[in-house]
């Protein structure tokens, strides 16, 4: 137990905001629950979850000489609204998580910070993760103790909200794990009714084919007619689900100034992130987790946000990518400028 407090104070004095332990066999019932997930088609084109579904689903069969997880939450908590910008049409709305530094960064250089220090401490072997292997993060997160799982699937904490970060170390170390978190959620639906296109099928059930951050981050390719206009302004993620929770009016802003929003990224033109070719775009979202998805998805997602702008304006900047290189920026393109003449 003293082990796991020192554990505690230094995983806080590192920067994280929580820290809980729980087992790497404290969540049996996951196996099952991916496996209906994915037989329902809910993860689109994310092969990657059905090929490593045995690993996803089993954290000891990850690294079966495990004997503890050490669960850590990190808050990047916005100091605004992040759905005021819904309605300046000619305005792109970029996730809060996504307004700044890559987190996946600076978590993980947390993460291994805290390794060292365990390692010189106690000994043992240790593997960190965050949000890049194929790990339950959140159902470990919730056997833990750091919140639940609510019912836009997130992990809900009663101290931080749902402005929060996951990253977990497994270690051979075997800690006391802590007491798993209730479901807090009672009769509430705020995060389902908010959702722009419908992605809830039912509470605690997402199909990501539906969901805004999936269509605008993983999916290839044009996006369905259908759904365009659903998106909005939103050119990356969406965060409508997660600022509707109620429990947000315990979070605060996130003390990691890297994760504060860039005033380029809080508000910034359509029309000027249009005009990114390749070598502009790469330097624009350098240390961003925007970069991942290219110029040709990023550009594709503005342009949707410019046929649903209403601004006559910015008809001749889609007109001018109508025969863009890229299928889907082309085709986003004419689609915008349809959208824009009809009006």
């Amino acid at each position: 137990m003293d082990l796991k407090r020192r554990v505690h104070e230094q995983a806080l004095a590192e920067g994280f905001s929580l820290c809980r332990v729980c087992r790497p066999w404290d969540v049996p019932d996951v196996p099952a629950r991916l496996k209906a997930y994915l037989d329902a088609g809910y993860h689109g084109q994310m092969a990657w979850m059905e090929e490593r579904s045995h690993w996803r689903g089993a954290p000891q069969v990850l690294w079966p000489e495990a004997r503890s997880v050490i669960m850590l939450a990190e808050s990047y908590g916005p100091d605004h609204d992040p759905r005021d910008i819904l309605d300046q049409g000619d305005k792109a709305a970029i996730s809060v998580y996504a307004q700044n530094r890559d987190y996946h960064d600076i978590v993980k250089k947390r993460l291994k910070r805290l390794a060292r220090w365990l390692i010189a401490e106690a000994g043992g072997e240790l593997k960190v993760f965050v949000d890049t292997a194929p790990v339950p993060e959140k159902a470990l997160g919730q056997v833990a103790g750091l919140g639940w799982q609510g019912k836009h699937t997130n992990l809900v904490s009663r101290q931080l909200g749902s402005w929060f970060f996951i990253g977990s170390v497994f270690t051979t170390l075997d800690l006391e794990p802590d007491a798993p978190e209730v479901d807090h959620c009672g009769s509430c639906r705020a995060c389902l009714d908010v959702c722009p296109t419908n992605a809830f099928p039912a509470p605690y059930k997402l199909d990501a084919r539906r969901c805004i951050s999936y269509l605008t981050i993983e999916h290839h390719g044009p996006i369905d007619e259908t759904l365009r206009p659903m998106l909005g302004n939103r050119i990356y993620g969406c965060d409508d689900c997660l600022a509707a929770c109620p429990w947000n009016k315990f979070a605060s802003r996130a003390a990691e100034v890297r994760y504060h929003a860039r005033e380029d990224l809080l508000a910034p033109d359509l029309a000027e992130l249009a005009k990114l070719d390749d070598a502009a775009f790469r330097a624009r979202f350098s240390g961003s987790p925007i970069k991942r998805i290219g110029r040709n998805r990023f550009v594709r997602n503005v342009l949707y946000a410019i046929g649903n702008s209403g601004a006559a304006p910015l008809r001749q900047v889609a007109r001018g990518l109508a025969d863009d290189p890229d299928p889907a920026v082309a085709d986003a393109a004419r689609w915008a400028v349809r959208r824009l003449t009809k009006r």
